[in-house]
């Protein structure tokens, strides 16, 4: 005995009649690595994001852990006081980095150690002075 569908009734999914209709059109012919194994998949260990890490590496997007983010903000804090417009825009600056510096001494994140002090301000300062003549 033959199983008979009622009439009017698919079993096809929405979904699996569009991939079909889009096979037919040929909208699958020219993806890019189409039938070719993944990148990088066999190579290492599994790793669940691995698609996120990759979207992330061709969009320029970076993740980087807490302390070495601050790093770099530090590091570009200094670049922004080097070249403020005036002293109290370079104390503006460093102070709101050295805020951010000992925040996270007293409740350091999980991952690679900080490895920076509040910087001086007076210092940077003086810096700055000599720097544009005053």
């Amino acid at each position: 005995m033959t199983e008979r569908k009622p009439p009017g009734v698919s079993f096809e999914s929405f979904v699996d009649k569009q991939i079909r209709d889009a096979e037919r059109r040929g909208d699958f012919d020219a993806l890019p690595g189409a039938g070719k194994p993944l990148d990088s998949v066999a190579d290492t260990a599994y790793d669940e994001n691995w698609w996120i890490k990759q979207k992330m590496a061709r969009e320029g997007f970076s993740v980087l852990p807490p302390s070495l983010a601050l790093r770099k903000e530090a590091e570009d804090a200094l670049e922004a006081a080097a070249k403020a417009p005036s002293e109290r825009i370079v104390r503006r600056i460093m102070t709101e980095i050295n805020d951010k510096i000992r925040d996270m001494m007293f409740k350091p994140p999980p991952g690679p150690p900080l490895g920076l002090k509040p910087y001086d301000v007076e210092e940077i300062v003086r810096r700055w002075r000599e720097a544009h003549g005053d």
